[in-house]
């Protein structure tokens, strides 16, 4: 199986806007713009909403049928491990493996050892073809380096090598995207020497990037930098795929992707000066469609977004436990309960929307209500039901903002 140039991870959590989704990638076809759709959900939101696996895989399914979709599409086992990855086998065509959890435990001397020697060669000036300064590596580097990072690699192994088992064709990729350090492009040559020697045909990989992530916000931080650390990471992935043995379609992945609007102009710049590949994922995006949509409506669903709102106001820290590296949220700054009743639909409409240029868009609000979704969930059918009765304005949302505001700007 082999994943295609340009993708698009567009998580759902609630797994009922996969034909809005799928419209958007319809749209971009017509455009000459080819990408294909990674739907993607993982353990802990499965957990958190009381889904299982196969929902994804049947939203994917009963979207690509109902569109007459004739290509290629993927459902993507979101940051598995070990303890999870059994649930996904069955329904899963594309398997992220994470391995942050296993960055910096320490390796044995014996390891370190061998991985010295195995890359004794790359010892002193390294030149990658397209980046301007070579990295500069050393013998301590190396070590430095096996500590940190060899017991991830032996990590991404097992899981991988577990998802094999099952003798199913399907697509890898490896993330290191939830940790507080970035890996720099020097670190990820050597991540991808070591998932090559382990045997991974791995076709996109997800490292941490500077700069600040945040789920459904846009990017904080020093564009200039970033786009030089985009680039050469791409670089480097080049001459990974001929040094290493690498799958040749192998390809950055920009995890948080959603609404990182600042750095999308240097993305599609580089991708197409480049002709590299891109794998972007933008979970959440949709859920955040769906309030804004029921909002937008008015009547039922203004009173139902303003009652998860204030049944999750007072749950704030539980709900922003799990999410505490990808979310900057000044508590002050959020709207009480008691204001937002007073609220007209487009006052909630215009706090919650990605657009920066209005004087009402409220940053903090927007990730509150991205890692709250929790509280819909407990709704249960009553907000099933509101997903259905306002499915059309809701659908609008979500296929606009994909479109518009994620395909045309990354890949137009």
């Amino acid at each position: 199986m082999k994943l295609e140039k340009y993708s698009i991870g567009i998580g759902d959590r609630f797994a009922r806007q996969g034909k809005a989704q799928l419209m958007a990638l319809k749209e971009a076809r017509d455009r000459g713009i080819e990408v294909v759709p990674v739907w993607n959900k993982s353990h802990r939101e499965h957990t958190i909403i009381k889904t299982e696996p196969i929902d994804t895989c049947k939203e994917a399914e009963e979207a690509v049928k109902a569109l007459s979709w004739p290509h290629s599409f993927y459902v993507d086992a979101d940051h598995i491990n070990m303890k999870n990855v059994s649930g996904f086998v069955d329904s899963s065509n594309f398997f992220t493996i994470d391995i942050a959890d296993y960055i910096g435990e320490p390796a044995s001397k014996e390891e370190i050892d061998g991985f010295i020697k195995n890359h004794e060669k790359y010892i002193g000036e390294l030149h990658i073809p397209g980046i301007e300064n070579p990295f500069n590596i050393t013998k301590s580097k190396l070590e430095e380096f096996a500590n940190m990072y060899l017991n991830a690699i032996k990590a991404a192994s097992e899981i991988y090598q577990y998802i094999k088992r099952s003798g199913k064709d399907f697509i890898t990729e490896v993330s290191m995207d939830e940790v507080d350090i970035p890996q720099t492009p020097e670190e990820l040559l050597f991540i991808l020497s070591g998932l090559a020697g382990q045997g991974i045909p791995l076709q996109t990989i997800a490292p941490k990037f500077s700069g600040r992530f945040n789920k459904g916000v846009d990017y904080i931080g020093d564009v200039k930098a970033f786009s030089k650390e985009f680039k050469e990471d791409i670089l480097v992935i080049a001459f990974a795929i001929k040094e290493f043995g690498l799958p040749a379609n192998l390809k950055l992945s920009v995890h948080s992707g959603s609404d990182k609007f600042s750095i999308y102009e240097p993305i599609n710049k580089i991708i197409k000066e480049l002709d590299a590949g891109l794998h972007i994922k933008t979970a959440g995006t949709t859920w955040l469609e769906e309030v804004i949509g029921l909002a937008e409506a008015g009547g039922e669903g203004l009173r139902l977004v303003k009652n998860i709102y204030s049944k999750a106001y007072l749950k704030i820290d539980a709900l922003c436990k799990p999410y505490a590296t990808v979310i900057d949220i000044d508590k002050n700054a959020l709207p009480s309960p008691d204001k937002i009743e007073g609220w007209t639909e487009m006052d909630f409409v215009r706090a919650l929307k990605h657009d920066q240029d209005c004087p009402d868009y409220n940053i903090n609000m927007r990730q509150f209500i991205h890692v709250s979704y929790k509280i819909a969930a407990d709704f249960g059918e009553k907000y099933y039901n509101a997903l259905e009765k306002y499915k059309e304005i809701i659908a609008k949302h979500v296929t606009e903002n994909i479109f518009k505001r994620h395909i045309i700007p990354v890949f137009g």
